[in-house]
Formats: structure tokens, C-alpha cells, sequence
């Protein structure tokens, strides 16, 4: 039996998004309710992302990511400021996404994804996977990974030396122009002969910037998993917040955008 607190609960989430469910219906934002979705990388992109899915109404989110929040991220990633600093971020980020709806199902896992520990993330369970991952060689096993299970997969390719928000564009992986991360990509299919078993969207920029300043600051957590993908940078570009935030909201749209059209056909 419901108890006034479920009841309770359950009214609450209904006023939540009341103004979305104005928009597209009752119907599907039942639909998006249901759908899983997973996130590898809740860093400078994955983070804003992770935010708009739950505010649009996804119950059902896993979020991944091994490190902990340092304070050069505080400048672009949605649950990194100083009081937050030191904390695993996909329990920081939890934290607020339960804050934001807290009948939605949050699982965080802090660790990474790696050729090594694709099985143990079971792909083929999600109904969308999101690609917010900066390792060229992890990427890269995601994309062949996920590609080859029914589930949608959006990527994220480079948001670093970005300014210009009227670039940011969405194309086909094999579309994407002017972006260096989607060119070693591109490259690395083409070498081992191993391609993407289908097509996925890219969130991207041509733009392409040069550092001006210098790197003062070296990043000293410790990861909590082995083989970090956000520390062991060889070389770290500039970021802003409005580029990387915006790369996570069209990633997020998309997702939103897709189930929306599937219902109304």
C-alpha cells in the first residue's frame, strides 16, 4: 500500500515537470521516464549533461566516472566548487541530481571504462549510452563497443580551446570537420581496420583555439580507480564554462529530442 510519503513524493514529482509534460505530453515523458541511460565521463561535458537529462525528466541514469573533484575543475564542471573539492565527483553529482528529482534511480559508479572493463558495464542493458570521455584509446573502444548493441550513442568530441557557442554543431561521426579528436578517431578505425558496426551523433566544434597563457598548475589527486582517463593528461588545453556546458545540453537534447520524435510517429 502507498504511503502519504510515496503519495506525497509522487505529486511533487508530477509538479516538477508539469511545464515539460505542457510541452510534449503525458505519454512521453512517461516514455522518457522508462528509458536507461549510462554516461561515461561526468567532467566538463558529462556533468552539464548528466543535470539536463534529469531536469527533462530521465529517471533512470548511470553515471561513471573515476576521479575525484580538483580545484582547476571548478571553472566548467556543475558539481565542482570548494566545498566539493576532494569528494568522488559521481557522488557529488548524485547528490545533486537526487536533490533535483528524488524519485529518479541515480546508480554512480566511480571507475572507468577501458577495453579491460566493458563487459562489467553490460551496454546492451542501456537504451542510450553517452560518450563524455577525453582518452582517445578508451573512446575509441566505447564507440566499437557501443555500437554494436541496440542502444543510441551519442558522442562528445574535443570541448577544449573552444569559445565561439554559435559553432557548436551536431553531425554524423563520419561527417565531423575540423575537429583534431574525431580526425585521430577516424584514423584509428581506418588503421586496425575496425569500424563502428553503425552510424552515431557527435556533438563538435571546428573551431580550434590556442592556448594563451601557461599551465601553472599541475593536478596532484590521486585517482580512485587505476588508469584515470581525466589525470594522466599529457597535455592540458584551456576550457570554458559555457562551451563544455553547452556540449552537454545538445548531447542531452539529443537523447531527449530522439524519444520525443519516436513517440509522436
Amino acid at each position: 500500500m502507498e504511503t502519504n510519503a510515496e503519495r506525497t513524493a509522487q505529486v511533487m514529482n508530477e509538479d516538477i515537470f508539469s511545464r515539460e509534460t505542457l510541452l510534449v505530453g503525458a505519454e512521453v515523458m512517461t516514455a522518457i521516464a522508462a528509458k536507461k541511460v549510462i554516461i561515461f565521463g561526468v567532467g566538463g561535458v558529462g556533468s552539464w549533461c548528466a543535470e539536463s537529462l534529469v531536469r527533462s525528466g530521465i529517471k533512470h541514469l548511470t553515471i561513471v566516472d573515476s576521479d575525484v573533484v580538483c580545484i582547476t575543475n571548478v571553472n566548467r564542471q556543475l558539481m565542482a566548487t570548494t566545498k566539493t573539492i576532494g569528494r568522488a565527483k559521481v557522488d557529488v553529482l548524485k547528490d545533486r541530481l537526487l536533490d533535483i528529482n528524488p524519485l529518479a534511480q541515480i546508480n554512480a559508479i566511480q571507475g572507468i571504462y577501458s577495453e579491460e572493463t566493458s563487459a562489467t558495464f553490460n551496454l546492451s542493458s542501456y537504451d542510450c549510452i553517452i560518450d563524455a570521455i577525453d582518452s582517445l584509446k578508451d573512446k575509441e573502444n566505447l564507440i566499437l563497443e557501443a555500437t554494436k548493441t541496440d542502444a543510441i550513442l551519442y558522442s562528445s568530441m574535443g570541448a577544449a580551446l573552444k569559445m565561439d557557442a554559435t559553432k557548436i554543431q551536431v553531425a554524423e561521426f563520419w561527417k565531423v570537420k575540423g575537429c583534431p579528436l574525431a580526425k585521430a578517431l577516424r584514423q584509428k578505425f581506418k588503421k586496425s581496420k575496425d569500424f563502428p558496426s553503425k552510424k552515431f551523433k557527435c556533438v563538435y566544434s571546428e573551431e580550434l583555439l590556442e592556448n594563451k597563457g601557461t599551465d601553472t598548475f599541475h593536478e596532484t589527486s590521486t585517482p580512485l580507480a587505476e588508469n584515470d582517463w581525466h589525470t594522466k593528461k599529457v597535455h592540458t588545453n584551456g576550457t570554458i564554462a559555457h562551451t563544455t556546458a553547452i556540449f552537454g545540453f545538445m548531447l542531452a537534447g539529443l537523447v531527449i529530442q530522439d524519444i520525443v520524435q519516436k513517440e509522436i510517429q
